[in-house]
């Protein structure tokens, strides 16, 4: 079925108050040449709710608490993209294990490392984080924590269930995938050793501080290409926040297509071997 505005006759005219809403509460930001990607997402939601007009929508998740709260949630599963896979931007990760875990260690001896990876979408990026942690032998020597959260709730559900399809393993060496992941009934799922090592799982969203604050005390944060979607202004939000509770030095990784000099001075880009960190000074 088609549930593109035009063909349902949903009049286009809420649509920018509706965008306005998301950026505001989400981050994600839709210019004029995307009104219609949000649009054709956005419908279904419309239409299930019995409304005739993206403006009828805005109204519910403006100004009705109690209705609004599970109509989010469905909003941001619509919109998040959950397009990733295990091995993805591997050299950031090689070098936390290289040379960002021996100098948190030095600094910190005694205490925990604790990493978040923020938005890990369905999983991906924190078990491929804990897999080089493993293949470098950080396991065996200190202790280390590793949260994944996303704003959507649909991934962190399928993140838990831990059940991939071939596409999450275009990038991961076969001998990894046959060390990590067991095969079943079509999917492969990671073996229990792999799993506990994550230590939890939450949805956050990054536009809420309150829920951010609390995950942004850890060393490391892996927030990358969420900002891609994001406008400048909430970049500076959620990058703000992250910088007002990171310890010092903290490291911040985003994505290779992504920057923070126009937005912050708060970090320092640093070389990390073949990639690059930004360093809380």
């Amino acid at each position: 079925m088609n549930f593109s505005p035009e063909n349902l006759g949903l009049p286009a005219a809420g649509l920018p108050l509706l965008r306005d809403l998301i950026h505001e509460r989400t981050g994600l930001f839709y210019d004029n040449g995307r009104y219609d990607t949000l649009g054709e997402r956005i419908a279904p939601l419309v239409i299930e709710r019995g409304f005739r007009s993206f403006l009828d929508f805005y109204y519910l998740l403006k100004y009705d608490e109690r209705e609004a709260r599970s109509e989010w949630r469905k909003v941001v599963d619509a919109l998040s993209v959950q397009e990733t896979y295990f091995w993805r931007e591997i050299d950031q990760v090689r070098g936390l294990a290289c040379k960002l875990m021996p100098a948190i260690v030095a600094a910190s001896p005694y205490e925990p490392v604790r990493i978040w990876s923020v938005p890990c979408a369905t999983g991906e990026e924190p078990l491929t984080i804990a897999m080089v942690l493993e293949e470098t032998g950080w396991f065996g020597r200190i202790p280390i924590e590793i949260h994944g959260s996303d704003a959507s709730t649909a991934a962190i559900e399928k993140a838990r269930a831990g059940s991939y399809r071939e596409r999450s393993f275009r990038a991961l060496p076969p001998e990894l995938r046959e060390k990590y992941f067991v095969s079943q009934g079509g999917t492969s799922m990671p073996v229990p050793a792999l799993s506990r090592r994550i230590s939890s799982w939450s949805v956050v969203n990054l536009m809420a501080s309150e829920e951010v604050a609390p995950h942004a005390r850890c060393p490391v944060i892996f927030c990358r290409n969420a900002f891609i979607y994001f406008s400048p202004r909430s970049v500076k939000q959620v990058v703000e926040v992250l910088a007002d509770q990171m310890p010092t030095p903290g490291y911040l990784l985003i994505g290779a297509s992504e920057s923070l000099l126009s937005v912050t001075d708060r970090f320092m880009l640093d070389d990390l071997d073949r990639s690059f960190v930004y360093v809380k000074r």
